[in-house]
């Protein structure tokens, strides 16, 4: 008799067969493999102002969605404080950059607009653009140039719609940077709104972790997102924009009107963790220092510098990218191996986190094993 999922059962053999079947592991070993980049997450520092808001008497759960009683000050002083570290008009907080990205891109393009999205943006983004009303073109990654070719000639073919532009500031499985002043430059063009994802970057790059997006701040066609759950060691994502574009999607924006509010305790700590990587400089400036350790000993390995915490080795073949992480895990290295499709096709890779978890140390026997690793493999 057929089982009612012998069809999930064959998809996830076929998997297995292509060694792409992924499973839940336990965090071990030194990490290297995070997105919690100034080591905020398990910190004392934010463990105090968790206390503090305990003590304060705020609430773990909102109790229902923002339009309903799920509303609270702490949601909208989160917001209020994002406006103006990040630069924008108005902010919006969310329970996952996922959300987030989603909501923004089934809500804001309209029927007859266009997105162009670079080629490696967030799969958060791609399902949200599945949602909405507007096409959608990629454009080949990092070219601006390319950007601009695809809206001329979607204007030139009867375009009349807004053309979005789609974009990650710092790529989170290559570790290379968009050319945002380029990108700003062709929105500006074709009258074109540019939307950048700082998931990455938010606490790791610009004045106060501010990203890499903060020379562009204030433009009327500029939307950033900043996740709260990466370098700043807490959960959500803060949506800053025109304060039109947060106020339509809090009117139109079915993920965010229909979702339960995120924890007031949790906006209270993502504003305290602002404020802590604003105002103590030294984690960004002593994480820089560990990144340039870490080129220093892996490029003499073959691995090239990215100029970011984000550092891909890429392998190319599933089974030796995993049998290396798994060597790797073994010898007390936290390093997980990432296969299509999360990345293009041949391109399987480790993906080496840099963050303040790790120091100088740790990079130099990590950097060993791997020289290790990779000759046996």
């Amino acid at each position: 008799m057929r089982h009612p999922f012998d069809t999930h059962r064959a998809d996830l053999d076929a998997l297995a067969v292509q060694s792409s079947r992924r499973a839940l592991a336990a965090r071990t070993g030194r990490d290297f493999a995070s997105n919690d980049y100034l080591g905020l997450a398990d910190s004392d520092t934010l463990r105090a102002a968790l206390a503090a808001g305990i003590a304060r008497g705020l609430p773990a759960g909102s109790g229902g969605s923002r339009l309903l009683r799920g509303n609270h000050p702490e949601h909208e002083a989160l917001e209020a404080h994002a406006a103006r570290h990040y630069g924008s008009e108005a902010a919006l907080y969310f329970a996952t950059g996922f959300a987030a990205n989603a909501a923004l891109f089934a809500t804001l393009p309209q029927r007859g607009d266009l997105v162009v999205h670079d080629e490696l943006i967030h799969a958060s983004a791609h399902d949200g653009m599945k949602l909405g009303r507007a096409g959608t073109v990629a454009a080949a990654h990092n070219d601006a140039q390319a950007f601009d070719d695809i809206i001329t000639r979607w204007r030139a073919g009867g375009g009349g719609g807004t053309a979005w532009i789609a974009v990650e500031s710092l790529y989170s499985m290559d570790g290379d940077r968009a050319p945002l002043d380029a990108l700003a430059a062709v929105a500006d063009r074709h009258d074109a709104i540019l939307v950048v994802d700082e998931a990455h970057a938010t606490g790791v790059f610009g004045p106060g972790g501010a990203g890499l997006a903060h020379a562009l701040r204030r433009r009327d066609n500029l939307i950033t997102l900043h996740t709260c759950g990466k370098a700043l060691g807490c959960e959500g994502a803060l949506l800053c924009a025109p304060a039109i574009a947060t106020d339509f999607i809090v009117n139109r924006g079915r993920p965010f009107i229909f979702s339960t509010a995120p924890s007031p305790l949790m906006a209270w700590l993502v504003r305290q963790a602002i404020e802590i990587v604003a105002n103590e400089p030294e984690r960004q400036a002593r994480l820089h220092a560990v990144i340039r350790h870490a080129a220093e000993r892996l490029v003499p390995l073959g691995i090239p510098a990215s100029g970011t915490q984000i550092l891909p080795v890429i392998i190319g073949d599933n089974q030796r990218t995993m049998r290396i992480a798994g060597a790797l895990q073994g010898a007390g290295f936290d390093i997980r191996g990432i296969r299509p499709p999360t990345v293009p096709q041949g391109t399987a890779r480790l993906r080496i986190a840099i963050t303040l978890n790790v120091d100088e140390a740790d990079i130099d026997k990590m950097a060993d094993a791997l020289a290790q690793a990779m000759a046996a493999a």
